[in-house]
Protein backbone atom coordinates (compact mmCIF):
# COMPACT_ATOMS: atom_id res chain seq x y z
CA UNK A 1 0.00 0.00 0.00
CA UNK A 2 1.24 3.50 -0.81
CA UNK A 3 1.25 5.54 2.40
CA UNK A 4 2.78 8.80 1.11
CA UNK A 5 -0.12 11.26 0.55
CA UNK A 6 1.86 13.22 -2.05
CA UNK A 7 2.47 10.08 -4.09
CA UNK A 8 -1.22 9.22 -3.76
CA UNK A 9 -2.20 12.60 -5.22
CA UNK A 10 0.09 12.00 -8.17
CA UNK A 11 -0.70 8.37 -8.90
CA UNK A 12 -4.52 8.41 -8.83
CA UNK A 13 -4.97 11.03 -11.62
CA UNK A 14 -2.38 9.19 -13.74
CA UNK A 15 -4.15 5.85 -13.22
CA UNK A 16 -7.46 7.46 -14.16
CA UNK A 17 -5.92 9.09 -17.24
CA UNK A 18 -4.42 5.79 -18.41
CA UNK A 19 -7.71 3.97 -17.80
CA UNK A 20 -9.50 6.62 -19.87
CA UNK A 21 -7.44 5.94 -23.04
CA UNK A 22 -10.17 3.75 -24.61
CA UNK A 23 -12.81 6.44 -24.05
CA UNK A 24 -10.62 9.12 -25.63
CA UNK A 25 -9.72 6.81 -28.50
CA UNK A 26 -13.33 5.93 -29.35
CA UNK A 27 -15.50 8.86 -28.29
CA UNK A 28 -13.52 11.65 -29.97
CA UNK A 29 -14.20 10.14 -33.40
CA UNK A 30 -17.91 9.47 -32.80
CA UNK A 31 -19.20 12.83 -34.15
CA UNK A 32 -17.33 12.18 -37.42
CA UNK A 33 -18.77 8.71 -38.14
CA UNK A 34 -21.87 9.79 -40.12
CA UNK A 35 -19.83 12.25 -42.23
CA UNK A 36 -17.08 9.65 -42.82
CA UNK A 37 -19.74 7.21 -44.02
CA UNK A 38 -20.99 9.81 -46.52
CA UNK A 39 -17.50 10.92 -47.57
CA UNK A 40 -16.27 7.39 -48.25
CA UNK A 41 -19.70 6.15 -49.42
CA UNK A 42 -19.69 3.30 -46.91
CA UNK A 43 -22.55 1.90 -44.77
CA UNK A 44 -22.55 2.39 -41.01
CA UNK A 45 -21.68 -1.29 -40.48
CA UNK A 46 -18.40 -0.73 -42.35
CA UNK A 47 -17.44 2.64 -40.86
CA UNK A 48 -18.18 1.36 -37.35
CA UNK A 49 -15.35 -1.13 -37.89
CA UNK A 50 -13.02 1.69 -36.81
CA UNK A 51 -14.65 1.17 -33.41
CA UNK A 52 -15.22 -2.58 -33.49
CA UNK A 53 -11.73 -3.53 -34.73
CA UNK A 54 -10.22 -1.17 -32.17
CA UNK A 55 -12.11 -2.90 -29.37
CA UNK A 56 -11.32 -6.45 -30.56
CA UNK A 57 -7.61 -5.72 -31.03
CA UNK A 58 -7.49 -3.83 -27.77
CA UNK A 59 -8.98 -6.76 -25.90
CA UNK A 60 -6.66 -9.29 -27.59
CA UNK A 61 -3.49 -7.39 -26.67
CA UNK A 62 -4.67 -7.01 -23.08
CA UNK A 63 -4.01 -10.73 -22.72
CA UNK A 64 -0.32 -10.14 -23.40
CA UNK A 65 0.38 -6.97 -21.46
CA UNK A 66 -1.00 -8.31 -18.16
CA UNK A 67 1.13 -11.43 -17.66
CA UNK A 68 4.19 -9.78 -19.24
CA UNK A 69 3.87 -7.00 -16.67
CA UNK A 70 3.73 -9.62 -13.90
CA UNK A 71 7.09 -10.90 -15.20
CA UNK A 72 8.89 -7.65 -16.07
CA UNK A 73 7.01 -4.96 -14.14
CA UNK A 74 4.33 -2.45 -15.12
CA UNK A 75 6.51 0.44 -16.27
CA UNK A 76 8.36 -0.96 -19.33
CA UNK A 77 5.29 -2.44 -21.07
CA UNK A 78 3.45 0.85 -20.46
CA UNK A 79 6.22 2.89 -22.07
CA UNK A 80 6.31 0.58 -25.12
CA UNK A 81 2.52 0.49 -25.49
CA UNK A 82 1.98 4.24 -25.20
CA UNK A 83 4.83 4.93 -27.65
CA UNK A 84 3.14 2.63 -30.19
CA UNK A 85 -0.16 4.44 -29.56
CA UNK A 86 1.44 7.80 -30.36
CA UNK A 87 2.94 6.45 -33.62
CA UNK A 88 -0.35 4.88 -34.72
CA UNK A 89 -2.30 8.07 -33.96
CA UNK A 90 -0.08 9.89 -36.46
CA UNK A 91 -0.83 7.19 -39.06
CA UNK A 92 -4.59 7.48 -38.43
CA UNK A 93 -4.40 11.23 -39.04
CA UNK A 94 -2.98 10.53 -42.52
CA UNK A 95 -5.52 7.86 -43.57
CA UNK A 96 -7.46 8.55 -46.79
CA UNK A 97 -9.89 5.62 -46.85
CA UNK A 98 -12.00 3.54 -44.49
CA UNK A 99 -9.72 0.52 -45.00
CA UNK A 100 -6.60 2.51 -44.12
CA UNK A 101 -8.18 4.03 -41.03
CA UNK A 102 -9.39 0.63 -39.84
CA UNK A 103 -5.88 -0.84 -40.29
CA UNK A 104 -4.17 2.02 -38.45
CA UNK A 105 -6.77 1.86 -35.67
CA UNK A 106 -5.77 -1.77 -35.13
CA UNK A 107 -2.17 -0.65 -34.54
CA UNK A 108 -3.39 2.14 -32.28
CA UNK A 109 -5.39 -0.34 -30.21
CA UNK A 110 -2.36 -2.61 -29.83
CA UNK A 111 -0.55 0.25 -28.14
CA UNK A 112 -3.49 1.56 -26.12
CA UNK A 113 -4.11 -1.85 -24.56
CA UNK A 114 -1.17 -1.35 -22.23
CA UNK A 115 -2.83 1.56 -20.47
CA UNK A 116 -6.09 0.22 -19.03
CA UNK A 117 -4.83 -3.27 -18.15
CA UNK A 118 -1.70 -2.11 -16.38
CA UNK A 119 -3.32 0.85 -14.65
CA UNK A 120 -5.81 -1.52 -13.02
CA UNK A 121 -2.97 -3.89 -12.06
CA UNK A 122 -1.08 -0.91 -10.58
CA UNK A 123 -4.17 -0.15 -8.51
CA UNK A 124 -3.97 -3.62 -6.97
CA UNK A 125 -0.20 -3.24 -6.48
CA UNK A 126 -0.65 -0.07 -4.43
CA UNK A 127 -4.00 -0.38 -2.65
CA UNK A 128 -5.95 -3.15 -0.94
CA UNK A 129 -9.36 -4.01 0.54
CA UNK A 130 -11.91 -1.24 1.04
CA UNK A 131 -9.32 1.38 0.16
CA UNK A 132 -8.92 -0.17 -3.29
CA UNK A 133 -12.67 -0.11 -3.79
CA UNK A 134 -12.69 3.60 -2.92
CA UNK A 135 -9.78 4.30 -5.26
CA UNK A 136 -11.54 2.41 -8.07
CA UNK A 137 -14.56 4.65 -7.49
CA UNK A 138 -12.34 7.76 -7.56
CA UNK A 139 -10.75 6.57 -10.80
CA UNK A 140 -14.14 5.79 -12.32
CA UNK A 141 -15.33 9.29 -11.39
CA UNK A 142 -12.28 11.02 -12.86
CA UNK A 143 -12.17 8.91 -16.02
CA UNK A 144 -15.86 9.59 -16.62
CA UNK A 145 -14.75 13.06 -17.67
CA UNK A 146 -13.18 11.47 -20.77
CA UNK A 147 -16.44 10.41 -22.50
CA UNK A 148 -17.93 13.78 -21.46
CA UNK A 149 -15.27 15.91 -23.11
CA UNK A 150 -13.90 13.61 -25.82
CA UNK A 151 -16.89 13.91 -28.22
CA UNK A 152 -17.21 17.63 -27.45
CA UNK A 153 -13.56 18.13 -28.42
CA UNK A 154 -14.19 15.99 -31.49
CA UNK A 155 -17.24 18.10 -32.39
CA UNK A 156 -15.29 21.35 -31.99
CA UNK A 157 -12.44 20.04 -34.12
CA UNK A 158 -14.92 19.07 -36.85
CA UNK A 159 -16.44 22.56 -36.71
CA UNK A 160 -13.16 24.42 -37.19
CA UNK A 161 -10.78 21.83 -38.67
CA UNK A 162 -11.09 18.34 -40.19
CA UNK A 163 -11.53 14.84 -38.76
CA UNK A 164 -7.77 14.18 -39.12
CA UNK A 165 -7.06 16.54 -36.23
CA UNK A 166 -8.95 14.25 -33.89
CA UNK A 167 -6.09 11.78 -34.14
CA UNK A 168 -3.50 14.54 -33.78
CA UNK A 169 -5.18 15.36 -30.46
CA UNK A 170 -5.07 11.69 -29.45
CA UNK A 171 -1.34 11.60 -30.20
CA UNK A 172 -0.83 14.61 -27.92
CA UNK A 173 -2.80 12.80 -25.23
CA UNK A 174 -0.45 9.84 -25.63
CA UNK A 175 2.59 12.08 -25.16
CA UNK A 176 1.11 13.43 -21.90
CA UNK A 177 0.48 9.87 -20.66
CA UNK A 178 4.01 8.81 -21.61
CA UNK A 179 5.55 11.70 -19.69
CA UNK A 180 3.49 10.74 -16.64
CA UNK A 181 4.64 7.11 -16.78
CA UNK A 182 8.28 8.16 -17.18
CA UNK A 183 7.98 10.12 -13.93
CA UNK A 184 6.36 7.23 -12.04
CA UNK A 185 8.40 4.52 -10.27
CA UNK A 186 7.72 0.81 -10.70
CA UNK A 187 4.74 -0.26 -8.55
CA UNK A 188 5.18 -4.05 -8.67
CA UNK A 189 7.41 -5.03 -5.74
CA UNK A 190 7.74 -8.75 -6.46
CA UNK A 191 8.33 -9.79 -10.06
CA UNK A 192 7.04 -13.18 -11.15
CA UNK A 193 9.80 -15.75 -11.68
CA UNK A 194 7.76 -17.65 -14.25
CA UNK A 195 9.70 -17.95 -17.56
CA UNK A 196 8.29 -15.91 -20.41
CA UNK A 197 7.52 -19.11 -22.33
CA UNK A 198 5.14 -20.09 -19.55
CA UNK A 199 3.85 -16.66 -18.56
CA UNK A 200 0.62 -17.07 -20.55
CA UNK A 201 -0.20 -20.18 -18.50
CA UNK A 202 -1.54 -17.85 -15.83
CA UNK A 203 -4.70 -17.55 -17.93
CA UNK A 204 -5.20 -21.28 -17.65
CA UNK A 205 -5.16 -20.97 -13.87
CA UNK A 206 -7.64 -18.10 -14.02
CA UNK A 207 -10.00 -20.09 -16.26
CA UNK A 208 -9.97 -22.84 -13.63
CA UNK A 209 -11.08 -20.31 -11.01
CA UNK A 210 -14.85 -20.83 -11.34
CA UNK A 211 -15.87 -17.88 -9.16
CA UNK A 212 -13.60 -15.52 -11.09
CA UNK A 213 -14.89 -16.68 -14.49
CA UNK A 214 -18.53 -16.40 -13.44
CA UNK A 215 -18.11 -12.93 -12.00
CA UNK A 216 -16.18 -11.72 -15.07
CA UNK A 217 -18.92 -12.94 -17.43
CA UNK A 218 -21.77 -11.43 -15.40
CA UNK A 219 -20.06 -8.06 -15.00
CA UNK A 220 -19.05 -7.98 -18.68
CA UNK A 221 -22.60 -8.58 -19.90
CA UNK A 222 -23.77 -5.67 -17.73
CA UNK A 223 -21.48 -3.32 -19.70
CA UNK A 224 -22.55 -4.50 -23.16
CA UNK A 225 -25.40 -1.92 -23.43
CA UNK A 226 -22.91 0.91 -22.87
CA UNK A 227 -20.74 -0.17 -25.79
CA UNK A 228 -23.80 -0.69 -27.96
CA UNK A 229 -24.85 2.88 -27.22
CA UNK A 230 -21.38 4.18 -28.08
CA UNK A 231 -21.51 2.59 -31.54
CA UNK A 232 -25.10 3.56 -32.29
CA UNK A 233 -25.29 7.01 -30.66
CA UNK A 234 -24.07 9.15 -33.55
CA UNK A 235 -26.50 7.52 -35.98
CA UNK A 236 -29.37 7.84 -33.49
CA UNK A 237 -28.77 11.49 -32.65
CA UNK A 238 -27.42 12.84 -35.96
CA UNK A 239 -29.35 10.81 -38.54
CA UNK A 240 -32.33 9.88 -36.34
CA UNK A 241 -33.04 13.08 -34.39
CA UNK A 242 -31.34 15.46 -36.86
CA UNK A 243 -28.76 16.96 -34.50
CA UNK A 244 -25.57 18.62 -35.68
CA UNK A 245 -22.25 16.96 -34.88
CA UNK A 246 -21.57 19.50 -32.15
CA UNK A 247 -25.04 19.17 -30.57
CA UNK A 248 -24.69 15.39 -30.70
CA UNK A 249 -21.51 15.70 -28.65
CA UNK A 250 -23.43 17.55 -25.92
CA UNK A 251 -26.09 14.85 -25.69
CA UNK A 252 -23.40 12.17 -25.64
CA UNK A 253 -21.71 14.15 -22.85
CA UNK A 254 -25.05 14.14 -21.00
CA UNK A 255 -24.89 10.34 -20.90
CA UNK A 256 -21.26 10.47 -19.82
CA UNK A 257 -22.30 12.85 -17.03
CA UNK A 258 -24.83 10.24 -15.92
CA UNK A 259 -22.05 7.63 -15.86
CA UNK A 260 -19.91 9.96 -13.75
CA UNK A 261 -22.83 10.67 -11.42
CA UNK A 262 -23.26 6.93 -10.91
CA UNK A 263 -19.59 6.55 -9.98
CA UNK A 264 -19.82 9.51 -7.60
CA UNK A 265 -22.94 8.04 -6.00
CA UNK A 266 -21.08 4.78 -5.53
CA UNK A 267 -18.24 6.67 -3.87
CA UNK A 268 -20.64 8.41 -1.47
CA UNK A 269 -22.61 5.26 -0.67
CA UNK A 270 -19.72 2.81 -0.30
CA UNK A 271 -19.39 3.37 3.46
CA UNK A 272 -23.17 3.33 4.04
CA UNK A 273 -24.36 0.41 1.90
CA UNK A 274 -23.20 -3.12 1.29
CA UNK A 275 -21.57 -3.31 -2.16
CA UNK A 276 -23.99 -6.14 -3.08
CA UNK A 277 -26.92 -3.71 -2.79
CA UNK A 278 -25.18 -1.17 -5.05
CA UNK A 279 -24.66 -3.83 -7.71
CA UNK A 280 -28.28 -5.01 -7.41
CA UNK A 281 -29.56 -1.44 -7.77
CA UNK A 282 -27.33 -0.93 -10.81
CA UNK A 283 -28.54 -4.02 -12.63
CA UNK A 284 -32.18 -3.18 -11.83
CA UNK A 285 -31.66 0.35 -13.16
CA UNK A 286 -30.26 -0.98 -16.46
CA UNK A 287 -33.34 -3.15 -16.89
CA UNK A 288 -35.77 -0.33 -16.07
CA UNK A 289 -34.00 2.07 -18.44
CA UNK A 290 -34.25 -0.48 -21.26
CA UNK A 291 -38.00 -0.86 -20.74
CA UNK A 292 -38.44 2.93 -20.92
CA UNK A 293 -36.33 3.17 -24.11
CA UNK A 294 -38.53 0.60 -25.82
CA UNK A 295 -41.75 2.18 -24.55
CA UNK A 296 -41.20 5.92 -25.04
CA UNK A 297 -37.79 6.37 -26.73
CA UNK A 298 -39.30 7.12 -30.15
CA UNK A 299 -41.45 9.98 -28.85
CA UNK A 300 -38.68 12.58 -28.89
CA UNK A 301 -35.10 13.53 -28.12
CA UNK A 302 -35.43 13.69 -24.35
CA UNK A 303 -37.75 10.68 -24.25
CA UNK A 304 -34.73 8.67 -25.38
CA UNK A 305 -31.93 10.64 -23.69
CA UNK A 306 -33.32 10.41 -20.14
CA UNK A 307 -33.94 6.61 -20.08
CA UNK A 308 -30.51 6.10 -21.66
CA UNK A 309 -29.01 8.29 -18.95
CA UNK A 310 -30.66 6.03 -16.37
CA UNK A 311 -28.92 3.05 -17.98
CA UNK A 312 -25.49 4.71 -17.91
CA UNK A 313 -26.02 6.00 -14.34
CA UNK A 314 -26.85 2.46 -13.26
CA UNK A 315 -23.72 1.13 -14.94
CA UNK A 316 -21.69 3.83 -13.19
CA UNK A 317 -23.00 2.96 -9.74
CA UNK A 318 -22.40 -0.78 -10.15
CA UNK A 319 -19.05 -0.86 -11.99
CA UNK A 320 -16.57 0.04 -9.15
CA UNK A 321 -17.89 -2.58 -6.68
CA UNK A 322 -18.18 -5.06 -9.57
CA UNK A 323 -14.52 -4.60 -10.54
CA UNK A 324 -13.49 -4.88 -6.90
CA UNK A 325 -15.52 -8.06 -6.45
CA UNK A 326 -13.92 -9.66 -9.52
CA UNK A 327 -10.38 -8.83 -8.36
CA UNK A 328 -11.16 -10.24 -4.91
CA UNK A 329 -11.53 -13.68 -6.51
CA UNK A 330 -7.76 -13.88 -7.20
CA UNK A 331 -4.80 -13.67 -4.84
CA UNK A 332 -1.86 -13.47 -7.27
CA UNK A 333 -1.28 -12.57 -10.90
CA UNK A 334 -3.19 -9.28 -10.74
CA UNK A 335 -1.88 -8.28 -14.18
CA UNK A 336 -3.31 -11.36 -15.87
CA UNK A 337 -6.55 -11.14 -13.87
CA UNK A 338 -7.18 -7.49 -14.78
CA UNK A 339 -6.20 -8.14 -18.41
CA UNK A 340 -8.65 -11.02 -18.78
CA UNK A 341 -11.35 -8.95 -17.09
CA UNK A 342 -10.97 -5.99 -19.45
CA UNK A 343 -10.48 -8.32 -22.44
CA UNK A 344 -13.90 -9.80 -21.74
CA UNK A 345 -15.41 -6.33 -21.27
CA UNK A 346 -14.17 -5.16 -24.65
CA UNK A 347 -14.76 -8.38 -26.56
CA UNK A 348 -18.40 -8.53 -25.51
CA UNK A 349 -18.58 -4.78 -26.05
CA UNK A 350 -17.46 -5.32 -29.67
CA UNK A 351 -20.29 -7.83 -30.05
CA UNK A 352 -22.73 -5.19 -28.87
CA UNK A 353 -21.23 -2.66 -31.31
CA UNK A 354 -21.64 -5.11 -34.17
CA UNK A 355 -25.23 -5.91 -33.23
CA UNK A 356 -26.33 -2.28 -33.00
CA UNK A 357 -24.69 -1.50 -36.38
CA UNK A 358 -26.93 -3.92 -38.25
CA UNK A 359 -30.15 -3.06 -40.08
CA UNK A 360 -32.41 -5.77 -38.62
CA UNK A 361 -34.80 -3.17 -37.21
CA UNK A 362 -34.75 0.48 -36.21
CA UNK A 363 -31.55 1.43 -34.37
CA UNK A 364 -33.35 2.41 -31.18
CA UNK A 365 -35.23 -0.89 -31.05
CA UNK A 366 -31.97 -2.81 -31.44
CA UNK A 367 -30.32 -0.79 -28.65
CA UNK A 368 -33.33 -1.12 -26.35
CA UNK A 369 -33.56 -4.87 -26.93
CA UNK A 370 -29.83 -5.40 -26.27
CA UNK A 371 -30.07 -3.37 -23.06
CA UNK A 372 -33.19 -5.18 -21.82
CA UNK A 373 -31.77 -8.65 -22.45
CA UNK A 374 -28.44 -7.82 -20.81
CA UNK A 375 -30.00 -6.03 -17.85
CA UNK A 376 -32.46 -8.81 -17.11
CA UNK A 377 -29.85 -11.56 -17.53
CA UNK A 378 -27.33 -9.92 -15.21
CA UNK A 379 -29.95 -9.09 -12.57
CA UNK A 380 -31.23 -12.67 -12.46
CA UNK A 381 -27.70 -14.11 -12.50
CA UNK A 382 -26.61 -11.75 -9.72
CA UNK A 383 -29.54 -12.77 -7.50
CA UNK A 384 -28.73 -16.46 -8.06
CA UNK A 385 -25.02 -15.90 -7.31
CA UNK A 386 -25.85 -14.21 -4.01
CA UNK A 387 -28.14 -17.04 -2.99
CA UNK A 388 -25.40 -19.56 -3.76
CA UNK A 389 -22.89 -17.55 -1.75
CA UNK A 390 -20.52 -16.91 -4.68
CA UNK A 391 -20.98 -13.15 -4.55
CA UNK A 392 -20.30 -12.68 -0.85
CA UNK A 393 -20.42 -9.16 0.50
CA UNK A 394 -17.14 -7.33 0.93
Amino acid sequence: MMDNPEKLKNIVPLLAFLTAFPAFSTDMILPAIPSLARMWNEPLAVVNLILICFFVTYGFFLLFYGPISDRYGRRKPLIIGISLYIFASALCAMANSAAMLIAFRIIQAAGAAASAALSMAMTKDIFSGTERQRILAYIATIMALAPMFAPIVGGWLLTYLTWNWIFVAQGIMGVIGLLGVLRTPETLKELSETPLSKVMHSYGNLLLNKNYVIMVLVMSVSLLPLYSFIAGSSDLYINGFGLSEQNFSYFFAFNALALMAGSMSCLKLTDRMNSRHLITAGFAGITLGAVLILMIGQRGLWSFAIPMALVTYSIGISRPPSNHLVLEQVHKGAGAASSLLIFTYFTLGAVGMWLVSQEWMERMQILGSITLICGALTLVAWIILQKKGIAAGQ
